[in-house]
């Protein structure tokens, strides 16, 4: 496999140059700003949570990942593109199911398990009307059915989950219109996906730090069982 073969699969790219993509390169800015903004909150209300640092880092590499793709724009930094966006949706999944929906850990092991192969087993079945955004349907999907169990499980979070869902869903929206409307908009709508997507990070990383404890508090003793 050539792994600098070039790839051209957004309207602003109009050529194979470093940087064909200024604004979607520019724009991964957003997920800097995010982690930056996370780790913050962090350091102040939850500075011993490893679980939480972790995603934060991973949100700094995917906008890292996403500007490589951006403008060296070939197969292997398409790889560090996606495989930090997964890294963090299956990271956060088993955390909200442990910190959220309480589950012992071999109960969030399955559940994320059975959530990796549910996703890779319907995106391909939805890519023929979502297009190449049909791996991201199950994430959201995943952020909606969380906000509703988490009605019962820890209230405080489900509003701000569902909240979180919404502007995921509008930031596909804007993936997904990328192409649609690059005739009649030249720079595409790419850089919206970036901007909105960080602001989806942010919100999910406050959602644990802020009410998960809410939930422990919430169980017998103060704490869940592994």
């Amino acid at each position: 496999m050539d792994w600098t073969r070039p790839i051209n699969a957004y309207c602003e790219r109009l050529g194979p140059e470093f940087w064909a993509e200024p604004v979607n390169a520019v724009t991964n800015g957003a997920f800097l700003i995010a982690a930056l903004f996370a780790w913050l909150l962090w350091r102040r209300r939850a500075p011993g949570d490893a679980g939480v640092l972790f995603l934060v880092v991973v949100v700094a590499v995917v906008g890292i990942g996403s500007f490589l793709f951006h403008t060296f724009a070939n197969r292997w930094s398409a790889l560090a593109d996606v495989v930090p966006i997964a890294v963090f949706i299956y990271a956060y999944f088993f955390l909200a199911m442990r910190r959220i929906l309480g589950l012992g850990l071999g109960w969030s092991i399955g559940a994320t398990l059975a959530f990796l192969a549910a996703s890779y087993g319907v995106a391909p079945q939805l890519s023929g009307v979502l297009g190449s955004s049909a791996g991201y349907a199950p994430a959201a999907l995943a952020i909606f059915g969380v906000a509703a169990l988490a009605a019962r499980r820890c209230p405080p979070a489900s509003a701000p989950l569902a909240l979180a869902g919404t502007v995921f869903v509008i930031s596909l929206a804007f993936r997904m219109s990328d192409i649609p409307f690059c005739p009649s908009f030249p720079l595409g709508t790419h850089f919206v996906w970036h901007c909105l997507n960080a602001l989806v990070l942010y919100l999910l990383i406050r959602i644990l730090v802020l009410f998960a404890p809410l939930a422990r508090a919430a169980e017998p003793g103060g704490a869940r069982g592994g």
